[in-house]
């Protein structure tokens, strides 16, 4: 379908007045519409594993452990607690408020919202998005990739087949149609992508004041940290699979490790025999590896590679036809090089030596640069990690694993400053799309004058006593 300015303000129309009808408040409703999502992911399961295999060449299992599996436990966690979270808070008003005992907070959905999401986790990161602006009661309209053009199909017919197009629709097209959306007055704003696409999203939204959360991937890129202490074979493993998953286009991937210059050898060691053994000597000629998105990105992998192809010490084939490039470790790289001061989204490794004694000097330039998404260190040191990530500034990480922090369930999914603003997964997805609203309830009997003129002389002298005792 081809889309207009006049035909997206039609949508939006139809969307606020469907909004202000109130069906959406009801929770039971909300619920009622999760359990459909989750029907309808279930139901078109073999379309939306075609469309992935199609778009990013992603084995059916690879489709399920990281798109479509995650919407159906992020919706099973949204119906156990939905309840709960949207029940109206009770707190007693304080005596400053007398004779107002009670307060509640309301947590009313924003209205009408607006999902941007990306073409790397197509189904996940717009269905998953979708099952919180449904839990929080907010209508829906949903802008996907261009580059993911066949799981945007598939979505499309997912959600005609399953919402009527006043409460959730999908709208396909490049970024000229996005402009058109970013163009309307919406309630809220939900943007997965980059950085620099965000600070559009944030400039257009301003002119409404419109509420926005961005997950981003951060513009400096994710760091992981291998000391000298910590086990070789167990990070190598976990660290191949996480590279291999998606071909490296995943936002909390690693973008560059920096390991302890002491252990550099072994681990590079280690961390070749894992990809071999994983995917093979030649991932770019395996068909179960994914695929880069665009043939853009398959040049821009290439280009950086033939720039560092001195330092390559594991990879650095490709197969352009079929835009699969093999994950490719550079080492050794300087902390100021150009090919580790940006987000890199793509199967390349840059590896970082370091002095393990100097490990604090690595964390103030991490910590100098724009905040990552997420944050990865191997060490056999607990305490020392934990001062670590209690103190450094990044949206989630893990000590002596990958990736795993953001299927934990109860928790928050974010970023910080150039990796994002707000969060979302379970509870907290319900709370980004909700704006709680204070109300207090007033009492028409023993009203005290405590509050009123006049406030000088002996009366104002006794008023304000009370309110000094009141304020202890």
């Amino acid at each position: 379908m081809s889309y207009t300015q006049e035909t997206i303000h039609e949508i939006v129309l139809k969307q606020r007045a469907f909004f202000r009808t109130g069906v959406t408040l009801d929770v039971n409703w909300r619920m009622e519409q999760l359990r459909k999502l989750k029907q309808a992911v279930i139901d078109h399961q073999q379309e939306l594993e075609a469309a992935l295999w199609e778009d990013l060449n992603k084995s059916p299992t690879e489709a399920y452990l990281c798109d479509l599996g995650p919407v159906i436990v992020e919706i099973n966690e949204i119906l156990r607690g939905l309840r709960r979270w949207a029940r109206p808070e009770r707190h007693f008003s304080g005596l400053l408020c007398f004779p107002s005992l009670v307060t509640r907070v309301y947590k009313m959905p924003y209205g009408v919202s607006l999902i941007i999401s990306p073409f790397n986790f197509p189904v996940f990161l717009t269905l998953g998005v979708l099952a919180a602006g449904i839990s929080g009661g907010n209508t829906a309209v949903l802008k996907t990739s261009s580059k993911s053009a066949a799981s945007t199909r598939a979505l499309q017919k997912l959600i005609a087949d399953t919402f009527p197009e006043e409460f959730v629709t999908l709208i396909d097209g490049s970024h000229d149609v996005a402009d058109m959306c970013l163009e309307e007055r919406f309630d809220k704003i939900f943007y997965t992508g980059s950085p620099a696409v965000a600070k559009h999203v944030l400039e257009k939204a301003s002119r409404h004041l419109t509420s926005v959360a961005l997950e981003l991937g951060g513009e400096t890129g994710n760091w992981c940290i291998v000391r000298k202490d910590a086990d070789l074979r167990d990070a190598a493993r976990k660290i191949a699979f996480f590279k291999l998953c998606n071909a490296g286009q995943i936002c909390i991937n690693i973008n560059q490790i920096a390991v302890a210059e002491e252990v550099a050898e072994p681990f590079l060691t280690e961390l070749k025999k894992e990809f071999v053994r994983q995917i093979g000597e030649h991932p770019e000629q395996n068909p179960e590896y994914p695929k880069l998105i665009t043939p853009a990105v398959y040049d821009k992998c290439e280009n950086l590679t033939e720039a560092y192809r001195d330092r390559v010490v594991f990879g650095g084939a490709g197969d352009r036809e079929a835009r699969r490039f093999s994950p490719t470790m550079i080492f050794p790289v300087g902390m100021d090089e150009d090919i580790v001061r940006h987000e890199l989204f793509c199967p390349l490794l840059p590896v970082v030596p370091f002095k393990d004694d100097e490990v604090d000097a690595l964390l103030d330039v991490i910590a100098d640069r724009e905040h990552p998404l997420a944050m990865y260190i191997f060490t056999g040191d607990k305490a020392w990690a934990k001062r670590v990530m209690a103190t450094q500034q990044y949206g989630g990480g893990c000590v002596n694993e990958v990736c795993l922090h953001m299927m934990v369930k109860g928790v928050p999914f974010n970023g910080t400053g150039h990796s994002g603003m707000g969060a979302y997964h379970g509870a907290w997805g319900f709370r980004e799309f909700t704006h709680p609203q204070t109300v207090l309830m007033g009492s028409t009997r023993f009203n005290l004058p405590l509050r009123e003129h006049p406030y000088s002389g002996q009366a104002g002298k006794r008023k304000l006593s009370i309110l000094k005792w009141f304020e202890r």
